[in-house]
């Protein structure tokens, strides 16, 4: 009984991740200017995040969700703020050699943020409880009242592994065209990427209004 509800965890957490969106700008031009393992840590952070709504939908935890949709305007507020910082940051941001000596500390460092930014990024997006909420009530898991922890775990689980898969592939799948971009191109990377991402941060505080 499990197995077919980890499946089903796996195909949802893929095709929640797999649109692309800010997160997906992210994970490309990090890969592309800092290498697979930047990007995927960013895909990471976002698929925590998935794994956070996806436990308070699968677990029944309704007044967490009820909490979050009630101030999804602040949560706008914020997540557009920041798609506009991490824009203009993008946009400025030059490529660091991998010949620096500072380069290992400036990559551990990349890590770190990296994670936490789309972490953040992800959790600010009030459709995404939603999305898991209809998602999860549709599979019949999420009521409190049916002790079906194990399968509500076993599926978040699921969610957690799938959104992690979209991230190794599409990391590990523009990896393969790193190194193709030269210092000079790398530069237009950030700037291409940091304009999109812009665009999507003032979308999202334009849905304010």
């Amino acid at each position: 009984m499990d197995l077919p509800i980890f499946i089903q965890g796996l195909i949802i957490g893929f095709s929640i991740a797999a649109p692309v969106g800010p997160i997906g700008v992210l994970c490309i031009r990090r890969t592309l200017t800092e290498g697979r393992l930047s990007g995927f840590v960013s895909g990471l952070g976002a698929a925590t995040a998935d794994a956070v709504y996806g436990s308070i939908a699968g677990f029944g935890l309704t007044f967490i969700s009820i909490f979050l949709i009630e101030r999804s305007q602040w949560l706008r507020l914020i997540g557009g703020s920041f798609l506009l910082y991490l824009g203009i940051r993008t946009f400025l941001a030059k490529t660091k050699s991998t010949n620096d000596p500072d380069y290992p500390l400036i990559q551990r460092g990349n890590l770190t943020r990296n994670y936490f930014s789309t972490f953040v990024l992800t959790l600010t997006n009030p459709l995404t409880i939603l999305s898991f909420a209809a998602i999860f009530a549709g599979l019949g898991i999420g009521s409190t009242s049916s002790g079906n922890y194990l399968s509500a775990f076993t599926l978040v689980i699921g969610v957690f592994l799938g959104s992690s898969s979209w991230w190794f592939l599409l990391s590990g799948v523009v990896g393969l065209f790193r190194q193709r971009f030269k210092s000079d191109s790398l530069i237009w990377v950030n700037r291409i990427s940091g304009v999109i991402i812009i665009i999507f941060g003032i979308a999202a505080l334009l849905s304010l209004l």
